[in-house]
């Protein structure tokens, strides 16, 4: 069964482990069931692709990769870096993540 991730597609991330470590980058794409993320211009991969119907030229490639989601943080805009991060629940029921150093919403 699929976890519920911390990250989701168009956050803003922050690598804290692997090659590229303190790369930031917006989440491209988020896999529930392997918990794996694909983030801009983290994980660069060079791959070969050949001609095709949707591909009239092929060629070397370069595209993102997925990376474990525990590798990566939220960044939180009033402090600057990737935090950890909590879940609130407000008045009418709705739930939203909250930076675990300021408090601030992030969603």
């Amino acid at each position: 069964m699929a976890k519920k991730l911390h990250v989701k597609t168009g956050d803003t991330v922050q690598v804290i482990s692997g090659k590229d470590i303190g790369k930031t980058g917006k989440v491209l794409a988020v896999n529930k069931e392997k918990h794996r993320v694909r983030v801009e211009g983290v994980n660069v991969l060079t791959k070969h692709k050949k001609p095709s119907q949707a591909m009239q030229q092929g060629g070397i490639i370069k595209e993102e990769g997925f990376i474990d989601v525990s590798n990566v943080l939220l960044m939180c805009s009033d402090c600057g870096k990737g935090v950890r991060t909590g879940i609130k629940i407000k008045d009418d029921g709705t739930k939203t993540r909250v930076c675990k150093k300021c408090g601030k919403e992030l969603d």
